[in-house]
């Protein structure tokens, strides 16, 4: 083919892309689809597994956040042993109401049905959220798991709505008797992607 021709047959499909990216609701940069209320999520990297007889998992199942609602996580934990275990405390294992090591995201529960005090299309938390100050525990069958939906709002110490970066989060999972007495623990974490 004519390189003349080439580099105007070139132009054209260029020009047509730049068009229809236009049509088709793209953003300047071409990372996210317009509407999509702000950044996409992704898992950027997790601990290695516990000394404990349990397997903590994280993975993404909603990777933006759209006018609807906001990226969605689920943490599971698996448990490994041939006996009933029982884990505690209930909620902070599975990183519900944890907030980052930044201060910027904190993970709420995204199963419950309930709303939370968020600037619309934004996901940023408009006043603080009351956590209940009690120490839950649950019980995992023997091979079986438990998981929970988590959703990352921007906290109100947030500049903007979600904030791109990556964000750290960290608890502690505990092996605890029938009557909730600690008898083994590790610290867990995992680093989530906002861009």
């Amino acid at each position: 083919m004519h390189p003349i021709r080439r580099q105007y047959i070139g132009g054209i499909g260029a020009a047509l892309a730049g068009g229809f990216a236009g049509c088709l609701g793209g953003d300047p940069d071409g990372t996210r689809p317009s509407g999509t209320g702000g950044p996409g999520v992704a898992i950027a990297s997790a601990d290695e597994a516990v000394d404990l007889p349990v397997q903590p998992s994280v993975e993404v199942v909603r990777d933006n956040a759209t006018s609807e609602h906001p990226p969605r996580l689920r943490t599971t934990l698996a448990n490994t042993s041939d006996e009933p275990l029982r884990v505690g405390e209930g909620r902070a294992v599975h990183f519900e109401y944890v907030t980052s090591d930044s201060g910027l995201l904190v993970l709420l529960p995204g199963e419950s049905g309930q709303t939370y005090p968020a600037e619309p299309d934004c996901w940023r938390l408009t006043e603080g959220v009351a956590v209940t100050e009690e120490y839950r525990t649950f019980e995992i069958e023997a091979g079986g798991s438990s998981d929970r939906l988590v959703d990352p709002y921007a906290t109100t110490d947030a500049d903007g709505c979600l904030p791109v970066g990556e964000h750290r989060f960290e608890t502690t999972i505990s092996i605890v008797s029938e009557d909730a007495e600690p008898e083994s623990s590790a610290e867990w974490g995992f680093s989530v992607l906002l861009e």
